[in-house]
């Protein structure tokens, strides 16, 4: 969690205030992830935050903590390119690490190939500007950005976010794409559901999606 989580919605914005207020830290994180290969988990895990915490945890401890849990990959939003090229690219290879860049409709052909040549994880498509949570029309902009971005022939996965929250929308989402993203939706299942009812709840909620 982070205290400036500028690329969020509201959702997600209260769930790192409410980490935050519980303690969350970097350090309790791994610790939390401690052993989790062992429990049998084979599914690729990635983390998503921002970079002053890994700066303030320090780059190649985070790293080193990433590899030794079974971390396989990140996701930095604000960690310009130019400075994961210069300074950090290395060291995340060093450990394994696979990096996953945000691109937006914004975003310049020339750039995104830019992107795909540097990533080794798959490329996240913003489905429109904007922060995350915030319901996305698969309108026909968007759908022409979608296949834009396919016709280029990136050598990694696209997958695309922001906005996904039901059947709907992943599968409008998905026609261009290898796949789409669920985070501010689970979120929101997790702080209207008791406790005891959340495992269920998400499981149902997944079938719903692939239904």
């Amino acid at each position: 969690p982070y205290s400036d989580p500028v690329a969020d919605g509201e959702t997600i914005q209260r769930s790192n205030q409410q980490a935050l207020e519980n303690g969350m830290t970097v350090a309790t994180l791994f610790e939390q992830l401690h052993g989790i290969r062992e429990q049998g988990i084979t599914v690729p895990i990635l983390l998503m935050g921002y970079l002053n915490p890994v700066v303030q945890f320090g780059v190649e401890k985070f790293c080193q903590q990433c590899q030794e849990v079974g971390v396989d990959g990140v996701i930095l939003p604000d960690l310009p390119l130019e400075v994961y090229e210069r300074q950090y690219r290395p060291l995340f290879a060093q450990y394994g690490l696979k990096v996953v860049f945000l691109v937006t409709p914004q975003t310049s052909a020339a750039r995104v190939r830019q992107l795909d040549a540097l990533a080794d994880g798959f490329i996240y498509l913003v489905a429109a500007a904007g922060t995350t949570g915030a319901q996305t029309d698969m309108n026909a902009d968007v759908d022409a950005y979608l296949s834009r971005t396919k016709a280029l022939g990136l050598q990694n996965p696209t997958l695309v976010g922001f906005g996904i929250s039901d059947a709907a929308s992943f599968a409008a989402a998905s026609r261009h794409t290898t796949g789409a993203i669920i985070g501010s939706a689970f979120i929101r299942l997790l702080q209207t559901t008791p406790a005891e009812q959340q495992q269920a709840a998400i499981s149902e909620f997944v079938h719903s999606i692939r239904a």
